[in-house]
């Protein structure tokens, strides 16, 4: 989401979630696609705009996301709780971890259980304190326990200041010392960063365009039949190859998260009004209509047509939007 119309504010914005079809990311210069891992999803996104910075507290569900930075921002993500690890770009270890991404920068990343995270998101770019820089991926560093935790906290104490003892008067200049404070707090985390061996493979390019290369033949066109051998040989690498590169960014096989995605796209779909089930689910490559009907109900927990059904009932009940003339 990028509404630059949001004001810098000491109260934070607070968006909950309890379906996973409402779900939308509030974050602004970052853009978010997702598929879920859940039918029941409890969600929460605290966020608070500050002049060159807005810093993002988020309770998330299971699910496999990819994320792409807005131009001219640099961002810093590192976990609020301790839990079962994040895969992040393909490496499960979080603990201590911190993350960093530049203009443009992408990431992909599986949560299994909730999980709570944030991110500092500056703009413009941070380019004269010596962070790490991303290249077209973010990066994972592992810095210490104690600068981590600092982290930590100093991002719950900002989002908990008690505004109405706050004179209006001082609104600007404890906003400057808030983006001061984040500031010096990801000084400390990256002048703590720990020499690892998992941050080279963590950091690797190579898979990772492999990742990118099947994602793009994917995002091309999901709806024809994906068969390894022709889409390995159309990028350029082994299928053994291709598919270890896959399963690192996504925790599972190929065609487990297509079958996934594809029933997730078709939710979609049918969420928007589609004409009829059958004609949305061969758009999108289910031939077999039903083991794609049993596989939905077990994904989602209803069958596709009562999905259809309650769209269409909301459709017929909600108010009819005005035209604005221009």
């Amino acid at each position: 989401m990028n509404d630059n119309s949001l004001a810098p504010t000491l109260v934070p914005k607070i968006f909950r979630f309890s379906d996973v079809d409402a779900f939308r990311s509030s974050i602004r210069n970052l853009n978010v696609e997702f598929t879920p891992l859940a039918r029941k999803v409890s969600a929460e996104q605290i966020i608070l705009n500050l002049p060159g910075c807005d810093v993002n507290y988020t309770k998330s569900f299971p699910r496999i996301y990819d994320a792409q930075l807005g131009r001219n921002c640099t961002a810093v993500g590192f976990s609020m709780d301790d839990g079962v690890p994040i895969r992040f770009n393909g490496v499960e270890r979080d603990r201590s971890v911190v993350v960093i991404g530049r203009s443009g920068a992408v990431y992909s990343a599986v949560t299994r259980t909730p999980r709570q995270y944030a991110s500092v998101i500056f703009t413009p770019e941070i380019q004269d304190r010596g962070w790490p820089l991303s290249g077209p991926h973010f990066k994972m560093f592992e810095t210490s326990a104690s600068a981590h935790q600092s982290l930590r906290k100093l991002v719950l104490q900002v989002l908990s200041v008690p505004c109405q003892s706050v004179d209006p008067l001082e609104v600007n200049g404890i906003q400057a010392a808030m983006r001061e404070s984040l500031l010096a707090a990801v000084d400390a985390a990256f002048a703590d960063i720990i020499a690892t061996s998992w941050v080279s493979r963590a950091n690797s390019v190579r898979q990772w365009k492999v990742f990118t290369d099947v994602q793009a033949v994917l995002a091309d066109d999901v709806g024809h039949p994906i068969y390894s051998a022709e889409l390995a040989q159309h990028i350029g690498v082994s299928v053994r190859t291709m598919h270890d590169a896959v399963k690192r960014y996504r925790g599972m096989s190929l065609h487990r998260y297509l079958r996934l995605r594809r029933l997730w796209l078709v939710r979609k779909r049918l969420l928007s009004g589609a004409h009829s089930v059958k004609a949305c689910a061969l758009a999108i490559g289910f031939w077999h209509l039903s083991d794609f009907s049993r596989s939905y109900r077990f994904q989602f927990g209803e069958t596709p047509s009562e999905t259809l059904a309650r769209s269409r009932h909301a459709s017929s009940n909600s108010p009819i939007e005005q035209v604005r003339q221009p």
